[in-house]
């Protein structure tokens, strides 16, 4: 009988130094453009007062990814204070939405919103793409199994009976 041999896989297109390049890169100004317009829709949809869930959840993923980024230690004491505040004013755009069924916020909500998106398109501009997809991997994990430190969970109006 003859030994069993290992069979090396060649992928053709692929290059462990493209791919390392890649990784090591910054994020691309299309992926960063599609993700501020997200961003800055979500908040001028508040702005204007026509927020519905997605919007909700793009705010929330932002904060979300602010403060998994900020305990990996991107800007840590600069965008924690601003990641507290819009995390309240998510809350009481919740708890406004299950009085009045409209998905609202105040003056200081929508400057505090401003301020955190700010803040982390700065931490996403200044980490490498894969540190950034580790920040996402992280995020979704910590959701997923409602750790603790998450308290504006991306599914909450949702839970709620949101339209």
């Amino acid at each position: 009988m003859s030994r069993k041999r290992t069979r090396r896989k060649v992928w053709p297109k692929l290059s462990g130094l493209h791919l390392a390049i890649a990784g090591a890169s910054m994020m691309d100004d299309a992926r960063l453009n599609y993700l501020r317009r997200i961003e800055l829709d979500a908040i001028v949809a508040f702005r204007a007062g026509t927020a519905t869930v997605e919007h909700w959840r793009a705010l929330a993923d932002i904060v979300n990814m602010a403060e998994t980024l900020a305990g990996m230690g991107v800007g840590r004491d600069e965008v924690m204070p601003a990641v507290q505040a819009a995390q309240m004013h998510l809350e009481e755009a919740h708890e406004r939405f299950l009085r009045i069924d409209r998905i609202v916020t105040t003056g200081p909500g929508l400057k505090a919103f401003e301020d955190l998106q700010e803040f982390h398109d700065l931490q996403r501009t200044s980490v490498d793409l894969s540190t950034y997809e580790r920040a996402v991997q992280r995020a979704v994990n910590r959701i997923r199994s409602a750790h603790p430190s998450v308290k504006v969970c991306a599914g909450t109006p949702i839970h709620s009976g949101a339209r």
